[in-house]
């Protein structure tokens, strides 16, 4: 009987967005009239053996060759979906039986359709699964499966919107690490026509769409009318009490399609959720500051549905109370402690005070030397003082009163928060608006 189990490895390692040979091994090469009998797929978690076997293009009971093998390990490898990718095989009378290799990359971050208003997101969720079998609603930010998917979809695209073409960006805030691939369709006018709002109550109606008039008539863009909904719409039930309601993604139906633009329908679903009443309000961490005076500042009577805005708003009273006693760090974290059976939710206010920081250097503009010095001398928060960060519009104010009368002054305020040394500069720049 002929022996078998003669061994070959090629292993890539990846970075960024392609790969590199690393090590190959030497020995005889897979006779050019052999089967492939087998596959084996070890060390991925996120895929099925199927899978991998779907998307490397081999096929058992095919002729394979170990060009075909290294073609299918560069096809994976180049995905972005695997840190490294190796393969190693195994020939006899009876065929070749290969095993693949891989680790999963660490992090995929999720795929978005911005404006495919043709399709619904399940159908092109299951187009893309279907043309290519490790795609499951998640891609990496790097690496050629964003490609892939684009081509699939501009595939799709052309079945009912010619002129369409397909785009991508990789959606990050700050300059940050990549959160999204964000797929949108160029060289198309998708214009609003309608909404509809899922799930609420007719008494909403009016206030949602008042809310959301704007949108209509102006073009469709998916995660445009999503920032929408969270800055105007959730606003309407957290301050009435539904502090649980979430806001499913729009979903765009075309209602007429015409040659210069196509107009869709947009639902907005909406789970508003219980209403909550409030239990109770209770301070932890104040030490600067008594319980019932910042309580003072936070007046939400228990027993009606918290008003999760106002609560917000109150709370930025508080941190400018301790911006008085230079506090400038100061975070209050609302905990919310739910009672299902009562319908009601607590809140635990966690303040964590920080450090006071003390009054840096004073920077007057727009003045003469002469006023500029009268007006520092006239500014009492002298250096190393505890900083109190309502006295400086208070002082720009008044100090309008010691300038020229007969012309028309203007004062903006700059506080430069030094975290290091705790300390705050604070610039004071005039400027000369008209005669009177």
């Amino acid at each position: 009987m002929q022996p078998s189990s003669t061994y070959i490895f090629l292993v890539f390692l990846l970075g960024g967005a392609g790969f590199v040979q690393a090590q190959a091994g030497h020995g005889p090469k897979v006779p050019a009239d052999q089967k492939l009998i087998s596959i084996t797929v070890t060390g991925t978690r996120r895929f099925t053996p199927e899978e991998i076997t779907a998307a490397s293009g081999l096929q058992i009971g095919a002729i394979a060759t170990e060009q075909d093998f290294q073609n299918a390990v560069a096809h994976l490898g180049e995905s972005g979906l695997f840190t490294n990718v190796a393969y190693s095989y195994s020939y006899s009378p009876a065929g070749t039986k290969l095993e693949l290799h891989l680790a999963d990359a660490a992090r995929l971050v999720p795929v978005r359709f911005d404006d495919f208003v043709w399709f619904s997101d399940q159908e092109l969720l299951q187009k893309l699964h279907e043309h290519l079998p490790l795609f499951k609603g998640e891609a990496p930010p790097e690496g050629t499966i964003a490609d892939r998917i684009s081509d699939v979809l501009q595939a799709l695209l052309l079945e009912r919107s010619p002129t369409g073409v397909v785009d991508y960006v990789r959606e990050g805030k700050n300059n940050g690490p990549v959160e999204a691939l964000v797929f949108r369709v160029d060289n198309v006018h998708v214009r609003v026509h309608g909404l509809d709002f899922p799930g609420a109550s007719p008494a909403d109606l009016p206030a949602l769409n008042a809310a959301l008039a704007p949108l209509v008539d102006n073009p469709y863009v998916r995660s445009d009318i999503r920032r929408y909904v969270e800055i105007r719409v959730r606003p309407i039930y957290l301050e009435r009490g539904f502090v649980k309601a979430t806001f499913a993604d729009p979903q765009a139906k075309v209602v007429h399609e015409g040659e210069d633009e196509t107009l869709v329908d947009v639902a907005l679903p909406i789970e508003p959720g219980r209403q909550y009443k409030l239990s109770q309000i209770e301070w932890v961490g104040n030490k600067a500051f008594p319980a019932d005076k910042l309580q003072s500042l936070v007046p939400l009577p228990p027993g009606e549905p918290v008003n999760a805005i106002l609560l917000t708003s109150d709370l930025e009273k508080v941190r400018k109370l301790y911006g008085t006693l230079g506090y400038m760090a100061v975070r209050v974290e609302p905990e919310p402690e739910f009672d299902e059976a009562a319908g009601t939710v607590g809140y635990r206010l966690k303040v964590n005070e920080g450090d006071v920081y003390h009054m840096g250097d004073l920077d007057i503009r727009g003045v003469d030397h002469k006023t500029a010095d009268r007006l520092a001398q006239s500014w009492t928060l002298r250096p190393g003082d505890p900083y109190n960060q309502s006295y400086p519009n208070r002082f720009a104010n008044e100090s309008l009163k010691l300038l020229t009368s007969t012309l028309e002054w203007s004062v903006s305020v700059r506080e430069a928060v030094n975290d290091q040394d705790k300390t705050v500069d604070v610039t004071l720049r005039y400027n000369l608006s008209s005669t009177r």
